[in-house]
């Protein structure tokens, strides 16, 4: 059996997360989720601005502070931090903890092999419109193949201590270690389909072992030191979802569903790098105080294909926001909004859309069916917040001039206004698309 545990559900989670699953109790690997889709765009403007970044920078002193810990313990760590530059990042790392060895995964970096692909015929269409990549060529920010498990777990296989890895998918760095330890083989598809869902499970941190709960929530207890998840894997691929005795939160088998249904499509179909997942055939059971045993799992043969996370630049947005108090919050916000349209139609101004949401009675639910009264009608305070996109950002830039006025030349009562004219930002929007498995060739290096 061995203890895989997950100390970082994105990047910008609890820092002090990773350290307490070292101290508060045994593990033998320690993963880290950094990097979303956009992440990976946000990360290729750092790297060509400057060559020497483009990873997550939390990670190398995270490791500098662990490092005796992990030495002493003999704790591998792997993570995704590196982004598209993830041999910065491990140069980074051996700085912070010149002890440790450092095997670094290369090949999902695809942003300089676009025009390759292109002139080999592969349209890259978006997954969702059917559009193929050409039609966006000039606008592309960044692209990734997803990874999958095997070549972190080549990594492992160097005695690294720790693995750094650009794209890879969520679930592969709990798979590697499996695979790693026990020695699971490319066409083990149960195995491999348990190590998949295991790692969805863990892969967004403290989310399955009480973070985020809608069961009970207010019981939950000592949720300022919330347990983090960990997977005590067997190798016949059943597994238990536990945490360290004595913290905060709960493992349930409420709290694991609710991962589970979490970012899931077909629930028979979870295609991965490694293997397709058959959510259906999931079996829990509480066995503990938060201990969830797991088995059952079934999985098929991985695709031809691997998917690409494509981002790009498509135009530019502002969005500010303004509070109306009582009496008639509701009335001085809808007519606020109002104000401001019209003021941006007689300057001639077009936009790809406006959009309005006043915070406290259409945010988060939308309108309320077949015009319902609210329950408040008139709230103490209400937020507006009007958002505008579009590709011309002369236009964006002159709406973010337009809000701020109404504090003395619209109607009464507005506060909120502090960090004053919005801002304008780029709009990076995600291109889903695959490729054929051949085409993406994976290395491992040391580093030292």
């Amino acid at each position: 059996m061995i203890r895989i545990a997950n100390g970082q559900g994105f990047w910008g989670d609890w820092l002090e997360a990773p350290v307490r699953l070292v101290d508060q109790g045994p593990i033998d690997f320690l993963v880290l989720d950094y990097l979303a889709e956009v992440t990976m765009s946000i990360l290729q403007k750092q790297k060509q601005e400057d060559p020497a970044l483009g990873y997550a920078r939390d990670f190398p002193p995270l490791i500098g502070r662990l490092a005796k810990k992990l030495k002493d313990r003999g704790i591998k760590v792997v993570a995704n931090a590196g982004g598209v530059n993830p041999a910065a990042c491990a140069h980074a790392v051996l700085k912070a903890a010149p002890g440790l060895k450092v095997a670094v995964v290369h090949g999902d970096n695809v942003f300089e092999r676009i025009d390759e692909f292109l002139a080999k015929g592969y349209e890259m269409r978006d997954m969702d419109t059917g559009h193929p990549l050409s039609s966006i060529r000039e606008r592309i920010l960044s692209a990734n193949a997803y990874i999958g498990a095997f070549p972190l777990a080549e990594a492992l296989d160097t005695g690294a201590d720790i693995v750094v890895a650009g794209r890879s998918t969520d679930t592969a760095l709990t798979l590697a270690p499996m695979v790693h330890r026990f020695g699971w083989q490319p066409d083990d598809w149960d195995k491999l389909a348990a190590g998949t869902i295991a790692g969805h499970i863990i892969e967004c941190g403290a989310q399955c072992s009480g973070g985020n709960c809608q069961v009970d929530w207010e019981k939950i207890p000592n949720m300022s030191d919330v347990g983090y998840p960990i997977i005590e894997a067997e190798p016949d691929g059943s597994f238990v979802v536990t945490k360290h005795a004595g913290t905060g939160g709960r493992v349930h088998t409420d709290t694991v569903k609710e991962q589970l249904l979490y970012e899931l499509g077909d629930p028979k179909n979870y295609i991965t790098p490694d293997c397709i997942a058959d959510f259906t055939t999931v079996r829990l059971s509480d066995i503990g105080p938060d201990r969830v045993g797991i088995t059952g799992i079934r999985g098929g043969p991985r695709p031809e294909t691997l998917k690409l996370s494509i981002s790009y630049s498509d135009g530019w947005k502002a969005i500010g926001t303004l509070v109306y108090s009582w009496p008639g919050s509701v009335a001085k916000a809808r007519a606020a909004d109002r104000i401001v349209r019209e003021r941006l139609v007689a300057l001639g101004l077009t936009f790809d859309e406006i959009h309005t949401e006043l915070f406290g009675l259409n945010a988060c639910f939308g309108p309320l069916p077949n015009n319902a009264t609210p329950p408040n009608i008139d709230p103490p305070e209400l937020q507006l917040r009007i958002g505008v996109r579009g590709h011309d950002r002369k236009a964006v830039d002159r709406f973010t001039r337009e809000l701020i006025p109404l504090v003395l030349n619209g109607p009464p009562g507005a506060t909120g206004f502090g960090e004053g004219r919005p801002a304008v930002r780029e709009i990076v929007a995600y291109w889903p698309a695959l490729i054929p498995r051949h085409e993406i060739e994976t290395r491992v290096e040391v580093i030292s």
